[in-house]
């Protein structure tokens, strides 16, 4: 079996998207649905323990208690213990890797995600549907390359090239084109891109 998943995510850092995973994890469980939270990194002192070892965001187990499941460490894979203003404990997989400044984790992270993707893998596998908590929110512009770790992802400045030459073809002819990308700029769906200088633009898809 493999289940589906979707992504919450939400508008900052501390809006409440721990809080609504757990309700949505409820409601589906309620309607018979195998359900499981994922959320790939955490920061937080507030850890749980799991029954079949390790540790986890306390706010995943709520979600795991939400779901009517035992709080697993697949659910979790990622937990940064802070240890000051800018270092870590990393927990990965439920137990303490190592400690380390907040930069030396930015130049490593890469290597923790074969472990963050086995980890959904084997939720999805195990149930109907996954609910991914997102960290922070796609709008905030401090997102750089390698943040897929927290599942976030930002397109690169390139694509924006691509979707001005998409909007420009689908102008040419009778102008109805126009009104079109009018249409879809004022009401959306939008892509974040992250320029080269690290700033953001909403553009229109």
């Amino acid at each position: 079996m493999t289940g589906r998943a979707i992504m919450l995510q939400g508008t900052g850092s501390d809006v409440g998207k721990s809080l609504l995973v757990a309700g949505l994890c409820r409601i589906a469980a309620r309607r018979g649905i195998g359900v499981a939270p994922f959320k790939p990194q955490n920061m937080s002192n507030n850890a749980a323990a799991c029954p079949g070892g390790g540790e986890i965001g306390r706010a995943q187990a709520l979600q795991a208690r939400a779901a009517g499941l035992d709080p697993s460490t697949d659910m979790n894979p990622v937990l940064l213990k802070p240890e000051g203003d800018r270092r870590a404990q990393v927990v990965l997989n439920g137990k303490a890797l190592r400690s380390e400044e907040a930069a030396a984790y930015m130049a490593n992270r890469g290597s923790l995600l074969p472990s963050v993707i086995e980890a959904f893998d084997r939720l999805k596998s195990a149930h109907d549907l996954v609910i991914i908590e997102g960290a922070g929110s796609p709008a905030e512009v401090n997102l750089r390359k390698g943040d897929s770790l927290v599942s976030m992802d930002v397109l690169p400045a390139e694509l924006a090239d691509q979707i001005a030459a998409s909007a420009d073809d689908a102008g040419d002819g009778d102008g109805a084109g126009d009104v079109a990308e009018t249409a879809v700029a004022a009401e959306g769906p939008w892509v974040l891109v992250a320029s080269a200088s690290g700033l953001g633009k909403r553009v229109p898809v």
